[in-house]
């Protein structure tokens, strides 16, 4: 904490960080009295500070001074003040006790808070007890999750012991990672997939199932090994580079195996690939995948197919997909692939093409061509930080490694990729079963979190305060928020990493399912964005949830580098209309946010909603929701339906490169869309290579953006796009 420590020498108070609640077995004298503030801002009252419930806080008007004070009731002799600030702290405070209310005397001197817990021993006595900040922080109010006041019965003198979370360099993952090295013969490693694979062929349950599956493989040389990947399955090397790990055989994808989809691979989801090389079998991988099946850093040493093996024929479809910060040696081929994005990436050649393949910063790509063939190139990609990955050091020692930001970045970042190295001691490895209080504490001791593969229900908000806090996951962790709560909230930090997490909205709405940031607050984090990357959010799965808004970005200059945003069209519980609800998939509040490969689907209202200025989009892939049941319950504030892509009417500067949205109203052909994109007509908001579909020619979208563009179904028939090249 900061605190001068010549004040702390004069007057002889102490300032401690802690991880948990004081002292498990101890109650605050503060803990469910009368408290009362000065202000409050947006229903956010005092009394929420002493309700010993780490999720509900007060928050002050944005002002100085401000106060918060409990009534204990009877005079009491204090001897400990523990404060959890969230990210809007006092820079400047007092605590103070009174024998009235009225006359009030400092039993600190001025003190300097920070984000997250702070304990204050001191010496005082008094019926109430105040916090009296004079300087804020930050630009808004001053806001306590709790304020705990310890009576001198408890250990007045000292501290209280901190109760630390354990944390190793070799931690236990769970049983649902397996890790290989040289020693495993390769008949156990292909027993090992083929396990984890047949028990989902042609499974009615394995898409919405509980099953997790990592397999990580140290430094050195594979094969055979041909690994079918079926739903959250994660196969990863765990070198420092990709060629630290060769796999001879396959890492393969395919159509033929997914209940009720054989013919295609569109609904070949959650799954993914990194951070080795793979030598295929008869000289190409296939990897044909539809939405959250990421391939990052991976050298194919060989020839990549994106499509199914069945393609053409009237069967064979995919709906991808990703590819960052990867090398293939030959060449790529998309096939019946509708769209693909492809980042910082190296590429001898790319074949295909269907209606939107999207590239930066990709050496290799094709010309930009949109809409025929339909290629959008660009150079560079704006801003990068390639997503946090784990590897194991030359001492067996496990650790993350977390790359350096660059700006108009091409190519892959890998060899000698520049970053940072942390050890996994670092790290809090947070389990299945796992309470959300204590990951909080974790959070509060100053760790970084690394999920591990499973379900976890989060019945209160975590809360990363801290800078630069990574937050990772391997195997599809999925966090379902209970009670409506939000499953997890960023603050207004530098550099927060976010990556690898899946989120099931619960049965309980939930007005966000994630947020970075504070509403209003426009900090400059330019020199160190916040990122979410391969972050992943469900309205409707196995769980019939319900969520207002999946993220809301309000910090300025994030970076969002794969995200999918689904409001299910089927699930493992049932789905529908007024089953689970969902308004908006993404909205953007912060200025120069960057997203790369955005992915929102089936939205009941506006799927993106984009407020912040200087705003960038590399790739947007949408579905319209298709079970809107009739036109009336449909109506937009501009017309039948909502736009897919809302760029505010105030934005004075956006840009969009590759953005296609397609209908399918099969609940109902008669509905219509007045438009897919709807922008301000201004000459800062600019929109190249977009497009509509209608998807077997069911439902309609009156225009492209605006009014501009025509109709779909296109009279030529047969699922024809409508393109605009460039708007305006």
């Amino acid at each position: 904490m900061v605190l001068s420590a010549a004040l702390s020498a004069v007057v002889g108070i102490s300032v401690a960080s802690v991880t948990l609640n004081a002292n498990a077995a101890e109650t605050p004298l503060s803990q469910g009295k009368p408290a009362t503030s000065s202000s409050v801002e947006a229903g956010f009252n005092a009394s929420a500070a002493v309700d010993g419930d780490t999720g509900t806080r007060w928050s002050s008007a944005f002002a100085d001074p401000q106060w918060l004070q409990v009534d204990l009731g009877s005079t009491q002799t204090i001897s400990r003040v523990v404060l959890n600030w969230e990210a809007a702290y006092a820079s400047a405070f007092t605590i103070q006790t009174s024998p009235n209310g009225t006359t009030w005397t400092d039993i600190t001197p001025v003190t300097a808070g920070q984000a997250g817990v702070q304990t204050l021993t001191v010496t005082g006595s008094g019926r109430y007890v105040r916090m009296n900040g004079t300087t804020r922080a930050t630009p808004y109010g001053y806001s306590l999750w709790e304020f705990q006041v310890f009576g001198a019965g408890a250990n007045p003198t000292t501290p209280p012991p901190t109760t630390s979370l354990p944390t190793s360099d070799t931690p236990d993952f769970g049983p649902n990672v397996r890790i290989f090295d040289q020693s495993t013969s390769a008949a156990t490693i292909q027993s090992a997939v083929d396990q984890a694979f047949n028990a989902q062929l042609r499974s009615p349950t394995a898409q919405f199932g509980p099953q997790r599956h990592v397999f990580l493989f140290k430094p050195g040389t594979y094969g055979r090994v041909w690994a079918n990947v079926g739903f959250y399955t994660t196969v990863a090397g765990l070198g420092l580079n990709p060629d630290d790990v060769t796999i001879n055989g396959a890492v393969n994808v395919d159509s033929g195996w997914n209940y009720g989809d054989e013919s295609n691979a569109t609904q070949n989801f959650w799954r993914s690939v990194e951070n080795l090389s793979i030598v295929p079998e008869g000289g190409t991988n296939r990897w044909a995948v539809s939405q959250a099946a990421p391939m990052r850093r991976v050298h194919i040493k060989g020839n990549l197919t994106l499509a199914p093996s069945n393609q053409d024929v009237g069967q064979g479809y995919s709906s991808g997909g990703y590819l960052a910060d990867s090398v293939v040696d030959g060449v790529v081929s998309s096939g019946s692939q509708q769209q693909w994005y492809t980042r910082d990436s190296r590429i001898s050649r790319w074949d295909g093409g269907v209606w939107n393949m999207v590239y930066s910063g990709v050496q290799g790509a094709p010309a930009n061509a949109f809409p025929n063939p339909p290629h959008t190139t660009l150079a560079t990609t704006p801003v990068t930080r390639e997503k946090p990955y784990l590897y194991v050091d030359n001492a067996g020692l496990y650790r993350v490694f977390v790359p350096a930001l660059r700006r108009n970045s091409a190519g892959a970042t890998w060899p000698n990729t520049p970053g940072t190295s942390i050890p996994m001691r670092e790290f809090y490895v947070a389990k299945p079963g796992d309470s959300a209080a204590r990951i909080n504490a974790a959070l509060a001791q100053g760790l970084n979190l690394f999920f591990t593969p499973g379900t976890y229900t989060i019945d209160q908000t975590l809360r990363v305060t801290r800078p630069n806090t990574v937050v990772t996951g391997i195997g599809y962790p999925t966090l379902i928020p209970s009670n409506g709560v939000e499953a997890l909230n960023v603050a207004d930090v530098d550099g927060v990493k976010v990556s690898g997490l899946t989120f099931d909205a619960g049965t309980t709405n939930s007005p966000t399912l994630m947020s970075v940031g504070q509403p209003g607050v426009h900090t400059d984090h330019a020199a160190n964005p916040i990122s979410v990357q391969d972050v992943f959010f469900r309205i409707g799965s196995s769980v019939q949830g319900k969520a207002t808004t999946t993220l809301a970005v309000h910090s300025d200059d994030t970076i969002i580098d794969h995200i999918w945003a689904w409001r299910a069209d089927h699930g493992g519980a049932p789905t529908g209309w007024t089953v689970n609800t969902g308004d908006t998939g993404l909205i953007v509040n912060g200025d120069d946010v960057l997203a790369t490969g955005l992915f929102v689907e089936h939205y009941q209202k506006y799927e993106v909603i984009w407020n912040g200025n200087r705003g960038k989009t590399i790739f947007f892939q949408n579905e319209k929701p298709y079970d809107v049941p009739n036109q009336a319950a449909w109506i937009g504030p501009r017309g039948n339906g909502y736009a897919a892509y809302k760029v505010a009417d105030n934005v004075t500067d956006h840009q969009l490169w590759g953005g296609g949205s397609y209908a399918y109203f099969n609940v109902n052909p008669s509905v219509r869309v007045d438009r897919a994109f709807e922008v301000p007509n201004r000459p800062g908001v600019q929109l190249r290579s977009i497009l509509t579909v209608s998807l077997g020619d069911v439902g309609t979208i009156a225009n492209v953006v605006n009014d501009t563009g025509g109709a779909v179904p296109n009279p030529a028939g047969n699922t024809t796009p409508r393109q605009v090249v460039a708007y305006p």
